[in-house]
């Protein structure tokens, strides 16, 4: 490492445009549409023009993948001078609703915090991406390795952005993902299971009950059979850096209307998987506690669908290049060492095809709430984190 380069990188970094392009982002409405039809202000395709536009600006090869009609990933390369390996930088276009948030975009800066919907999740780290391309392009570095820069759609539903560029590319041989992760590093992360648990019944006018059925009172059954589901997870064998899984029952619907005993009641449930669990582990949970009851009762019945959510987890060496390259950065920056760990929630990094670790400013207790914001300060700071493991991995 030149740290002399490095030093004169990390005192070119303009604090202004760095944060004056962050609060340009959160101002672009980019929610994700979940189930609805992309629209303005429910899509990332104002998003992604806007981050196309810095990073052509900032001497990067810009290109566009449509993965759904209104909805693309874009792309940012600055190619290397020689036989070194790919870095990506990629983080996510769409944001959470706002649903019952007042001020969602009504961009404040005060008191050292940026605030606003998708100040830290994750248009922090995109904002740090667009300064880490402008200090490289000012300075006319060359690099031997290939820097690419991607914002990707759909992060918060089904992860389609990701997904394609595990299938479709571009390729890189080590990536990272800037969740909001307080800077710290993140080889690993849980997944997220989602499925529908369904009881039936027989429906009869709730006049006369008993001769009918009640998928609800069934459901409360199922119900009950989980009661120490995360107990028993708890006291399975952790993983290192994740720790256990988790069980949670989530959304509840049944019946139609008063009057009328109901024949069917569904229950959303959450699992969240360690790496190395699979759908087919957690469905043999499900009915080893589900079984019994048909066991019990004749008329109850049941089934699990097929995922609503299945996002893998992520579980890459701390031995990977890009790992080492942040832990030695984190220490170069924060003036002491730290210790690998798993962020909380589900992410792109799996996805991608290619080891992919999570580090980014912000912290992920803002995330998806009604007063998001991220420090400024932790934006300089893993700008100066990426310009390390750039020259660390690239130079």
């Amino acid at each position: 490492m030149d740290l002399d380069l490095y030093q004169s990188l990390v005192d070119s970094i303009d604090r202004n445009y760095l944060i004056d392009c962050h609060q340009e982002m959160i101002a672009i409405r980019s929610e994700n549409p979940f189930e609805t039809e992309p629209r303005p202000g429910y899509r990332e395709t104002e998003m992604g023009q806007y981050y196309a536009e810095l990073m052509s600006a900032n001497g990067l090869e810009v290109l566009f993948r449509k993965i759904k009609q209104g909805r693309s990933n874009v792309f940012g390369f600055r190619k290397g001078q020689g036989d070194g390996m790919t870095l990506m930088l990629a983080g996510h276009l769409d944001t959470a609703p706002t649903e019952d948030y007042e001020d969602a975009y009504k961009v404040k800066h005060e008191n050292g915090n940026v605030y606003g919907r998708g100040a830290c999740d994750m248009k922090a780290a995109l904002a740090a991406y667009l300064e880490v391309a402008r200090i490289l392009n000012t300075a006319r570095l060359k690099l031997k390795g290939n820097l690419i820069i991607g914002g990707i759609i759909d992060e918060e539903y089904q992860m389609i952005g990701s997904k394609d560029v595990g299938a479709n590319g571009p390729h890189a041989d080590q990536g990272i993902i800037g969740e909001p992760s307080e800077l710290q590093i993140c080889p690993a992360n849980k997944g997220q299971l989602g499925t529908h648990i369904r009881t039936f019944g027989v429906s009869v006018h709730s006049s006369v009950p008993e001769t009918g059925d009640n998928a609800i009172v069934h459901m409360a059954k199922a119900i009950q059979a989980f009661s120490d589901y995360n107990e028993a997870l708890l006291q399975a064998e952790p993983h290192p850096l994740c720790g256990n899984g988790r069980f949670t029952p989530s959304v509840i619907k049944g019946g139609t209307i008063l009057s009328t005993v109901p024949d069917q009641c569904e229950l959303e449930v959450d699992r969240r998987v360690l790496p190395g669990e699979t759908k087919e582990k957690v469905f043999e949970e499900y009915r080893s506690r589900l079984d019994p009851l048909v066991e019990d009762n004749p008329t109850f019945r049941y089934e699990i669908t097929e995922p609503t959510w299945d996002i893998p987890a992520n579980d890459i060496s701390e031995q990977e290049p890009v790992v080492q390259s942040l832990l030695s950065a984190y220490e170069v920056v924060m003036g002491e060492p730290t210790l690998c760990r798993a962020f909380a929630a589900a992410t792109d990094a799996p996805n991608m095809g290619f080891p992919t670790v999570v580090c980014g400013p912000g912290s992920i207790d803002q995330a998806h709430g009604k007063n998001e914001f991220v420090s400024a300060q932790q934006i300089v700071q893993a700008v100066q984190m990426y310009l390390w493991t750039i020259l660390d991995l690239l130079l």
